[in-house]
């Protein structure tokens, strides 16, 4: 059950206009009230003689009966309580149970003979209600509602264990605002798939990915096409700003400005700045680097998945604010990787990315600047530019992707530990979309593996599956039964063929690392092995395969062998990267 306190407005007469109002929502069906402050207050949508405006009347009196200086400039509360996908429908007289537990838990009408405001609860929806009310109690006071959002938040809790709903994970106030019904309804209208609250967060997400200055940041607004405004102090200092969709317009016409931290809280200018404060300035050039310096989307996707491999230890093992650090950094390569990756897999991973953001905030404080190499790795796969879905660039997409999804369980891991039940389940979430998009970005180079693997000869697959009992005795039964195995196969002869030892290789390729939630072992051995001994992650080629063999071979000194480290006796291509 979801409450969503509303900030407090000045229109009673509006307000109840828009809660039974059928014919500019098709969602609202027979709005009819279910429970009020005194239990008989007139019903506008079941009684044919009742008004709006004897119900707004009514609810008004109190503020009405103030001296007119003494009135509250915005004297109405709101608040939509919502069950969650999946629950049952709720009767009318469970509707009016909910809602005078709310009223009662914020303050709005404590009972026990205290006094309290006037309110009625409107249901015009299976899935909810709203409940208005007026800010000054019976005897002229103002009710004591403060942190009534949080009250509700608990006391939905309470409800969801007495009427066996979904009990949601209950939230700590580092959550993004949730877009309001009126913005909801204005998308609907408008044929929007995201309310402009949406759509600007995720642009202003992917704007701010590995930014180093302000000046670069809005930049990209402004290559996003978004309106700016910025707050500047009388000495010229910049403080904030603000941000709009140029055709979300108000009812004069003007442009719907918001703020960056009602977008989220982590997207106001000073928690923003805070990603890159840490780093050294002579390390870090703030604008956009040359064409010519600018790195392969394939090589950007390969760093990834070497950056995001090393940040799972600090995850599992780093001091708290490390930790939320990288997570929060990790966020930035998500959406790096969604704006740059080809159609395929571009939505899933969207959506990865934005049910992650949720878990990259938490109360948690972020130790930044030892995360630089993650935003590094997200700057550069903005700046590598758009990858094909296919050769090279589809295959490290899988490969980047499969990182991601161990680093992202390490994360929901972690914030289970902490006790961050919606950041867990976020991340969760996003685990679940970032394995739809690997599914979709890996059946290319790895059926190119494996038809590679099948066609071995048979002395050859014999000596592989007894290299892979001795060098892991625990997982090779399981890896010779899945159907990954030939593409493992052809990538250990590739790393042999390449001078690289096959047994310390998987050896190296196991440590530290569970392997419990992968759906096949041996697809994630595979990228692994091909990251760790720098193998190309696309073998439909064969004269793509050859050049790169032939490339690997003239950097190798010889004899060479990868140590159990992972890192070369030399500096050829054993280093692990």
């Amino acid at each position: 059950m979801i409450p969503s306190v509303n900030a407090s407005g000045s229109d009673t007469r509006g307000l109840l206009y828009y809660l039974y109002e059928t014919g500019k929502f098709e969602d609202h069906t027979d709005p009819h009230l279910v429970a009020s402050f005194d239990g008989m207050s007139p019903d506008p949508g079941r009684d044919p003689h009742a008004t709006l405006k004897d119900l707004q009347q009514l609810l008004d009196q109190p503020v009405m009966a103030l001296a007119e200086h003494a009135r509250p400039a915005k004297h109405v509360w709101h608040t939509s309580v919502r069950t969650a996908p999946g629950d049952r429908t709720l009767s009318d007289e469970e509707w009016a149970d909910v809602a005078r537990r709310i009223v009662a838990a914020t303050g709005i009408d404590p009972g026990d003979g205290k006094p309290g405001c006037r309110w009625a609860a409107v249901r015009h929806a299976a899935d909810h209600i709203h409940i208005i009310a007026t800010l000054v109690t019976e005897d002229g006071h103002r009710p004591d509602d403060f942190r009534s959002g949080a009250r509700a938040q608990a006391e939905a809790r309470l409800i969801e264990k007495e009427l066996g709903l979904r009990e949601v994970a209950p939230g700590d106030g580092t959550a993004a605002q949730r877009p309001t019904s009126a913005e909801r309804h204005k998308a609907k209208r408008q044929g929007r798939t995201q309310t402009a609250r949406e759509e600007l967060r995720e642009t202003v997400r992917q704007a701010v990915t590995g930014v180093r200055s302000d000046e670069e940041f809005f930049t990209r607004l402004a290559a996003a096409g978004l309106l700016i405004r910025k707050r500047v102090a009388p000495s010229g200092d910049l403080l904030g700003y603000k941000v709009a969709l140029p055709d979300d317009r108000n009812k004069d016409g003007q442009p719907v400005f918001y703020p960056g931290a009602r977008l989220a809280p982590d997207l106001s200018l000073p928690r923003i700045r805070e990603r890159w404060s840490a780093d050294l300035p002579e390390q870090l050039p703030s604008t956009a680097p040359p064409a010519a310096a600018r790195v392969s989307p394939s090589t950007a996707r390969r760093r990834t998945a070497s950056v995001v491999w090393a940040s799972i230890t600090i995850v599992e093992h780093g001091t708290d604010g490390l930790a939320a650090a990288y997570i929060a950094s990790a966020s930035e390569v998500l959406d790096a990787l969604a704006k740059t990756s080809a159609a395929h897999t571009r939505n899933e991973l969207r959506a990865a990315a934005s049910a992650f953001e949720r878990a990259a905030r938490s109360h948690v404080h972020a130790e930044r600047g030892h995360d630089r190499a993650l935003r590094q790795a997200a700057r550069d796969l903005v700046h590598g530019g758009p990858a094909l879905g296919r050769g090279e660039h589809g295959a490290t997409t899988a490969m980047a992707i499969d990182m991601l999804f161990f680093f992202i369980t390490a994360a929901m891991h972690w914030h289970a530990r902490k006790g961050h039940a919606q950041q867990a389940a976020a991340a969760r979430q996003a685990a679940e979309h970032l394995r739809a998009a690997y599914q979709a970005a890996a059946v290319q180079p790895l059926g190119a593996l494996q038809q590679r693997g099948r066609s071995l000869d048979r002395p050859v697959l014999q000596r592989q599956k007894a290299l892979l009992r001795e060098a892991l005795p625990e997982l090779a039964e399981r890896i010779l039964a899945e159907p990954g195995w030939f593409a493992l196969a052809a990538t250990i002869s590739d790393a042999a063929a390449a001078g690289h030892d096959p047994a310390v290789l998987l050896s190296t390729a196991v440590q530290r690392r569970e392997l419990d939630t992968a759906d096949s072992v041996s697809d994630v051995l595979v990228w692994r092995l091909r990251r760790i001994a720098g193998l190309p992650a696309d073998t439909s080629s064969p004269t793509e395969l050859a050049r790169r063999r032939v490339s690997l071979s003239s950097r190798r000194p010889s004899p060479q062998r990868t140590s159990p480290s992972g890192r070369s006796d030399g500096h050829g291509s054993g280093t692990t990267r």
